[in-house]
């Protein structure tokens, strides 16, 4: 079982959430198959290499522990532009400078037990990489 400390920091779960989590198979008394999330991992990052690597990683681990996934689903990229005029008096040609960043982002859905989360997301992350988790509430 997972320190719920450590779940806590890693997962966006509400604190009487994760306790109801923890121990529903503690209260039931039975021996039942563990309880499958929806969890769903973003990832966003401006460097696409990076970005499909990290998510490449993160499949395979789900894969190997033979579960259920669904994704990358590649989000629309998001591009953030500023344009500038070139001289900073104001003075001369009228000459601008655009600039632009693009933001890339992929969704990855697993089912799977809580406990299984802190193993799969174990991997190295790479630079510039950033990796957001969420776990919803068991399948009905």
């Amino acid at each position: 079982s997972c320190d719920p400390k450590v779940l806590r920091s890693v997962c966006r779960v509400p604190k009487h959430r994760l306790s109801e989590i923890m121990n529903a198979d503690k209260k039931s008394g039975s021996v039942e198959a563990p309880v499958n999330h929806r969890i769903r991992i973003t990832l966003m990052s401006r460097n696409v290499k990076n970005l499909e690597k990290v998510s490449a990683d993160l499949i395979n681990g789900a894969k190997g522990k033979k579960l259920d996934v669904r994704g990358p689903v590649r989000m629309p990229t998001r591009v953030l532009k500023i344009t500038t005029r070139k001289t900073p008096c104001g003075e001369g040609s009228k000459t601008w400078d655009a600039y632009q960043m693009r933001i890339h982002k992929r969704l990855i859905d697993l089912y799977s037990p809580v406990e299984t989360l802190k193993q799969i997301t174990s991997i190295s992350v790479m630079p510039g990489v950033e990796v957001d988790v969420t776990v919803a509430d068991p399948e009905a």
